[in-house]
């Protein structure tokens, strides 16, 4: 029987399907129903630093900012015995993760200020999380801000945090950087263990009733993938980090194209939404039997086999591809040039 482990971030995992942060984590039973499935490990989803500050500026205005208008009832200030805050939440359902699932639990945190980044990091680890994916959301838009000084926000970030926790940091990285793999190397000098490649940055859109700038979810589609697997080809081989590919990543053959260029993991977050948690088994199944379709005897055996190190026509992973592709599109039928 062909054998479908893998190694992340030192956890030894029982395949590489790895749910990645989605509402999913939020309750124990799709949790368990994941479980179920196959899933390796699980990515919880994000802890946010914006969440926690704006409950807090909340309820020091509730409890501390308002006038009852009765002098000697001003220091009054009702405070819920039950009240649970989003960071307890958060906490709590990850113990409750860890309590109830035997696979390896991810927290991933999002935050905004260096000493949010540490403190919420080391409550995390405190919580019993395996692994932290540091989620580094940051839309550089400053002019004055140069190539430098983004990397360097993402260093300080990682080096903050990893003077203080101990359990494996995997970096979830933006695809905007001028030289990924020179920056994959700094990350690693850094104490980086693992590098997710690539986030997906949400686009807002803008109403056109009321000329407005609106948030917009649009779920991932096979297309995004074929971005990150091209720079997964390139990074295999040129750092020790595990590799973990996220974005786009619905079907065997985005998972099979994600292993032969030499990720850990596939984290898959839009076809569970659409589809659930069964939708693992059914990859599981069609991995399994298209390894020994070709005989391969494990997952490692092809793991990087078609990275741009070791494919035949390493160029085509380059500029090769790009002056190639151009000259190959013909029109649909019917339609005339």
């Amino acid at each position: 029987m062909v054998d479908l482990a893998t190694r992340y971030l030192g956890l030894d995992l029982k395949n590489p399907l790895v749910p990645s942060a989605s509402p999913l984590s939020k309750h124990l039973d799709s949790a368990r129903r994941l479980e179920d499935a196959g899933a390796a490990a699980l990515v919880m989803h994000s802890l946010f630093e914006e969440k926690i500050e704006e409950e807090d500026a909340r309820l020091a205005r509730f409890f501390h900012q308002q006038s009852l208008g009765h002098g000697e009832a001003d220091s009054f200030h009702p405070i819920p015995d039950s009240y649970t805050s989003y960071e307890e939440q958060y906490l709590e359902q990850l113990q409750t993760l860890k309590a109830s699932l035997e696979i390896p639990v991810i927290a991933s945190l999002n935050g905004t200020t260096p000493g949010g980044w540490v403190s919420y990091a080391k409550s995390l680890q405190a919580a019993g999380a395996d692994a932290l994916e540091l989620n580094v959301y940051y839309i550089p838009a400053g002019p004055n801000e140069d190539c430098c000084a983004v990397e360097n926000r993402y260093l300080e970030v990682l080096t903050a945090v990893r003077e203080q926790v101990s359990i494996p940091i995997t970096m979830k990285l933006s695809a905007q950087f001028s030289s990924p793999v020179h920056f994959a190397v700094r990350l690693e000098e850094a104490g980086a263990d693992g590098l997710v490649v690539f986030n997906r940055f949400y686009q807002p859109d803008i109403n056109l009733d009321t000329l407005e700038v609106t948030p917009q979810l649009a779920l991932s589609s096979s297309e995004e993938s074929l971005m990150r697997i091209r720079w997964l080809a390139i990074l295999y081989g040129r750092t020790n980090c595990s590799l973990a590919i996220t974005g786009g990543v619905h079907n065997i053959r985005d998972v099979l194209k994600s292993l032969l260029v030499g990720a850990d993991v596939t984290h898959m977050c839009s076809a569970l939404l659409r589809r659930g948690p069964g939708h693992i088994a059914t990859l599981l199944k069609s991995l399994a039997e298209w390894l020994e379709e070709r005989e391969y005897e494990s997952v490692e055996q092809m793991k990087g086999s078609v990275s741009q190190h070791n494919a035949t026509d390493s160029a085509a992973f380059l500029r090769a591809n790009y002056v190639n592709v151009l000259d190959s599109y013909q029109p649909p039928p019917g339609v005339q040039w």
